[in-house]
């Protein structure tokens, strides 16, 4: 057999198993739980929408600003207070539609094959990871090739875009799912790559980050996710 004809049978192996793994096993834990299968995404999606909205009001934007914005220049303390809300904030120099697609889908995949618990877990750990890998690269400075200038630490980090990115990482290597991480995982980096300003580089660090906890799971307990995405010990919906 030709060595292209075996390619091919291989790489469709790979895409019909990723197919069952993501989608139809996603499908029969949303017919069968229906909107608390996805509670999490729809939740975030609303109050993102929402926090927009009050950004377009001068007396309400005061008080989103104080309850979200993260800087590198913040006392520690502050910025740990902040950093849950500032993940549904949207960025604003990007329009608020632009990401509610990547982030309902990441968050509503998560939920269904990974559980609410878990999904909650990646999320905070790749924005936090990617919001105090701010601070390491400002104190590093310019002088090396992992820091930035000073005046970085007064940029404003707030958006999902560390949360949407880490939680599809994770789920490409637990569930092993090329196609996905070719989709959705390697246009964030090679964008992260080419533009290399702050926030790029946050989202390398998240990506990192929970690419080597995945790799160290998924060595750990390796049969943790079935084939077919769902959880051996499924968690519970969230009340």
């Amino acid at each position: 057999m030709p060595r292209a004809v075996r390619a091919v049978r291989r790489v469709r192996a790979v895409l019909r198993a990723e197919w069952q793994s993501l989608c139809l096993a996603a499908w029969r834990e949303l017919r069968e739980r229906r909107l608390a299968g996805v509670s999490l995404a729809v939740a975030a999606a609303l109050a993102m929408i929402c926090l927009h909205e009050l950004q377009q009001i001068p007396s309400s934007d005061r008080v989103v600003r104080r309850a979200s914005e993260v800087r590198a220049d913040q006392p520690l303390w502050l910025s740990l207070l902040r950093t849950p809300v500032s993940v549904l904030v949207p960025t604003r120099d990007q329009p608020v539609w632009g990401g509610l697609p990547r982030l309902l889908l990441s968050l509503g995949l998560a939920q269904l094959l990974i559980g609410w618990r878990r999904t909650l877990l990646v999320a905070y750990a790749a924005t936090l990871a990617g919001t105090l890998s701010a601070r390491v690269m400002v104190a590093i400075g310019p002088d090396h090739f992992a820091g930035v200038p000073a005046a970085y630490a007064h940029d404003v980090d707030t958006g999902a875009s560390a949360a949407v990115v880490g939680l599809f990482t994770y789920l490409s290597v637990r569930l092993r799912a090329p196609a996905l991480c070719l989709l959705t995982v390697v246009p964030t980096v090679v964008g992260s790559l080419l533009k290399p300003n702050l926030a790029g580089r946050e989202h390398l660090v998240a990506v990192t980050f929970v690419l080597a906890v995945a790799l160290v799971q998924e060595h750990r307990r390796p049969n943790e996710f079935r084939r077919d995405g769902s959880r051996e010990d499924k968690a519970a919906p969230p009340p």
